[in-house]
């Protein structure tokens, strides 16, 4: 697959939560781990599981930072 998105990052599955309408796929790439929220569709259509080989593809228009 070939896509236009520079912020790709590939690491394998952690953990998977599924829920109703939402899932929460947890994935460890190099230095830590990213958490996305997928629909339950979605992670059903993509058949994931932990031990899972992925890619992470990170597109945004922003990233912000806050302090307390």
């Amino acid at each position: 697959m070939e896509i236009s998105a520079r912020n790709q990052l590939t690491g394998t599955v952690k953990a998977v939560k599924s829920g109703a309408v939402m899932a929460e796929v947890t994935v460890d790439v190099k230095p830590g781990s990213v958490t996305a929220a997928i629909t339950d569709a979605s992670r059903d259509k993509l058949k994931l599981k932990e031990g899972d080989t992925v890619s992470v593809i990170i597109k945004a228009t922003e990233v912000m930072i806050a302090t307390p």
